[in-house]
């Protein structure tokens, strides 16, 4: 800790950086699934687990309770957020409302600014690989960004800051349910030819078509999805 010229007391850049760090890992630990879903987070455990302080840790679980990444109850303390069908439909069918607005504005209102920003985030994500070393289960962090900026990309001329933050929060959402179908058995060899046709839509300033091929990239994600959650139905059960 440290104090300033009127005598307050505030958080070092360390604790700060630790603090983001705890975060950090922690989602990504409930995005890729790595915390079961229901699993109880326990304050004391995540401290060993992440070298991490009961405060960095505490505001930590606060933070993701807001992004509903981890759910709270008096009984249970912290847990990670749930899986469910129906909860998966109901994300899917937000983000096509939400990006296909997204998207149409941009197509009619972004520049040549805009379609350079498409153009070079479709292939930052097509040049990174999608899985770390040789397994095809385990996920390449940089993919998911470049996954991420390239999905913002096709929406940033929309004109809305909200629907862009929006959609991102959707897609964080989604992720968690994208680490299912990352498992055996559900391979997906056209991902990348998916994206570009996207972008090519979009930045030949085809609305109709890039819509209809980012519903169905986002149907195919969700059907993908839907039959490993059916093959474990006792760990996802119906909601």
């Amino acid at each position: 800790m440290a104090k300033t010229s009127a005598g307050r007391t505030v958080q070092a850049d360390g604790a700060t950086s630790l603090g983001i760090e705890t975060y950090s890992r922690l989602r990504q630990d409930i995005l890729d699934a790595v915390l079961a879903p229901n699993s109880r987070l326990k304050a004391r455990e995540l401290c060993v687990r992440y070298a991490a302080g009961l405060s960095p840790v505490r505001e930590a679980l606060n933070r993701l309770l807001s992004e509903s990444l981890v759910s709270h109850s008096a009984q249970c303390g912290f847990t990670v957020a749930s899986f469910s069908l129906s909860e998966l439909d109901e994300i899917v069918r937000t983000r096509r409302w939400i990006d296909e607005i997204g998207i149409r504005n941009s197509v009619r209102d972004g520049g040549d600014d805009w379609e350079e920003r498409v153009v070079m985030a479709c292939h930052r994500l097509s040049r990174t690989p999608r899985y770390a070393g040789d397994l095809d289960t385990q996920r390449n962090p940089l993919w998911y960004t470049a996954h991420r900026a390239f999905h913002l990309s096709l929406i940033d001329a929309c004109g809305s800051a909200w629907l862009k933050s929006f959609s991102m929060t959707l897609f964080d959402a989604i992720e968690r349910y994208r680490a299912i179908a990352r498992k055996p058995g559900l391979a997906r060899p056209t991902h990348q030819d998916e994206h570009r046709a996207i972008a090519d839509a979009a930045v030949g300033r085809n609305a109709d078509l890039a819509v209809s091929l980012l519903l169905q990239h986002y149907d195919l994600t969700a059907k993908l999805v839907r039959e490993k959650l059916r093959r474990t139905a006792d760990a996802f059960p119906e909601e």
